[in-house]
C-alpha cells in the first residue's frame, strides 16, 4: 500500500504473534536449562491460538552471588519480566520488561537461560516463558516502577513469591553460569 510516496506494510496481528512465536521457538531451543517439558509443551501449543508469551531477566550481580527481583503487588518478588506483545520477540520483550521495571538499559546474554511452562495467574492458563539473563554491576543505579520496588537478593536465601520454583531454577542457572566462567579463565 502507498501512502504519500511511502510504502506502508499492513500486517495483520496474526501474523505479529506468529513472528512473536517462531522467535520463542528458536530462543527455546538454545535454552540452557529447560523445565517442564517445555520445548515438547510448544510444539503442541502452537497448533493452536497461543495465550500470550511472556519473558523475564535475571540479572545477577558479577559475582553471580545476588539475583535482582522486582516486588510484585501479588506474585511477591519475581523476576523483571512480562507479557510479549504482538510483533514483539521474546528477547525484545524481556529488554523492554526490564528498562520499565528497573531503569537498566543492558545487553542480555547471547543464550537464553531457561525456558518452562507456567501460569501467571490462578484464572489464566499455562504458556510458555522465556527466562533471559545478565550480569550487572550490582552499584548500578536502578529505577523501580511506582508501586514495585526492586532489590538484590542473595541466592543462598528465600524469597516471597509466588513461583517457588524460580529460586532453585535461578540458582541452577548461576552456578551454569558461574562454571562456564571458570572454565573459560582456565
Amino acid at each position: 500500500m502507498s501512502n504519500g510516496g511511502r510504502t506502508v506494510l499492513l500486517v495483520s496481528n496474526e501474523e505479529l504473534e506468529q513472528r512473536s512465536v517462531q522467535a520463542a521457538v528458536v530462543d527455546a531451543g538454545l535454552a540452557m536449562v529447560e523445565f517442564d517439558g517445555a520445548c515438547q509443551w510448544l510444539h503442541g501449543a502452537i497448533q493452536e491460538p497461543m495465550e500470550p508469551l511472556a519473558a523475564e531477566v535475571w540479572v545477577f550481580n558479577q559475582a553471580l552471588t545476588h539475583v535482582l527481583l522486582v516486588k510484585h503487588r501479588w506474585r511477591g518478588w519475581v523476576p523483571p519480566g512480562g507479557k510479549v506483545e504482538p510483533g514483539e520477540t521474546p528477547q525484545q520483550a524481556a529488554r523492554r520488561e526490564l528498562w520499565e521495571e528497573t531503569g537498566l538499559r543492558t545487553e542480555l546474554l547471547a543464550r537464553p537461560a531457561a525456558v518452562a511452562v507456567r501460569s501467571y495467574h490462578p484464572d489464566w492458563p499455562a504458556t510458555l516463558g522465556l527466562s533471559y539473563a545478565m550480569i550487572v554491576d550490582s552499584s548500578t543505579p536502578l529505577t523501580a516502577e511506582p508501586g514495585q520496588p526492586v532489590s538484590w537478593t542473595r541466592l543462598d536465601h528465600d524469597w516471597e513469591s509466588c513461583f517457588p520454583d524460580d529460586l532453585p531454577r535461578i540458582r541452577q542457572c548461576a552456578n551454569l553460569m558461574a562454571a562456564g566462567q571458570s572454565s573459560q579463565s582456565s
